[in-house]
């Protein structure tokens, strides 16, 4: 199958060499020159423009976008959907809100244009092992691109979940899960960490994937990391996030569901990106004010 490609970042350069790999014409597009020569060493068609993608690309075309999320992506979806016809297709893989897949899927229908959102999860191990990919969007469209899905996907491992946003929907809620386990194993191994007795904590996440019941990919690379840098003395506890598990927490509290998990886990990384917490500095303070503790004078 002919699919247009815009992006070629970590993962975008990662899907289309999987594309190409799967036997598809693949038409990439990046910003950056250097990367459009990486796609074509990966066998894709190199292109140095959006009009060239459009041109290259034989009706109805399909068109990939895998920018960062918001405005990049936006205008990329606004830009693309100008130079194309009736009876294409745009697919949005990033990580974008579902009301806006929701506008733009109204949008583009009123001109003919097909829009699919496609949550996408594998990171950049997506190349050996296939993307988890969540598809919404109308059947026309999603049944068009199964060769494409089931290429970038490992066996059954895409699915169209429903209609416009569902895709998106989906994965956000499946990153606030992510996070919500990523910090249990942090909480745990820090524990570890803190024993009286001379842990071996690689070992210890390796032995869990044995039978345990709390074996998982993400204690698979717990174990990689904990090998490799046994008291992660090489990276800060700085974790940055990516907008979804504010998005789920925002749509939990519109719909009366309760997420203690996923709250405490985000305001988890928003404490880690503080040198200083004003908020502990004030507990420190009450705490001398009403008993005479002993506070630790800033070194600032």
């Amino acid at each position: 199958m002919d699919i247009g490609f815009v992006g070629l970042g970590k993962m975008g350069l990662n899907m289309v060499t999987r594309l190409s790999q799967g036997g598809h014409r693949v038409v990439a597009f990046d910003r950056d020159a250097a990367k459009v020569a990486d796609a074509v060493r990966s066998g894709c068609t190199g292109a140095a423009s959006l009009d060239e993608v459009v041109a290259k690309l034989p009706a109805p075309r399909a068109v990939w976008i895998m920018v960062p999320a918001g405005a990049p992506t936006e205008e990329t979806v606004r830009d693309v959907s100008a130079r194309l016809s009736p009876g294409d297709t745009i697919i949005d893989g990033g990580n974008t809100h579902f009301h806006d897949d929701v506008r733009r899927a109204e949008t583009l229908k009123a001109r003919g244009i097909h829009y699919v959102d496609a949550g996408t999860s594998g990171g950049v191990w997506g190349l050996k092992l296939g993307y988890c990919l969540m598809i919404g969007g109308a059947d026309e469209a999603v049944r068009r691109l199964a060769p494409i899905m089931t290429t970038l996907a490992p066996e059954n491992g895409w699915a169209h979940v429903g209609g416009p946003g569902s895709g998106h929907y989906v994965k956000m809620v499946h990153n606030g899960i992510e996070y919500g386990m990523m910090q249990a194993y942090a909480e745990g191994f820090e524990l570890l960490s803190k024993s009286e007795y001379r842990l071996d904590l690689a070992r210890i996440a390796d032995l869990w994937m044995h039978g345990s019941v709390v074996r998982s990919w993400l204690l698979e690379l717990t174990a990689g990391a904990l090998a490799g840098d046994p008291r992660l003395e090489r990276i800060k506890g700085h974790v940055e996030d990516s907008g979804e598990g504010r998005w789920m927490i925002v749509d939990a509290m519109d719909k009366g569901v309760p997420v203690p998990t996923l709250t405490a886990a985000i305001f988890t990384r928003f404490r880690s990106r503080q040198t200083e917490s004003f908020a502990e500095k004030l507990l420190a303070a009450l705490r001398n004010a009403f008993g005479g503790h002993a506070v630790k004078p800033s070194r600032g």
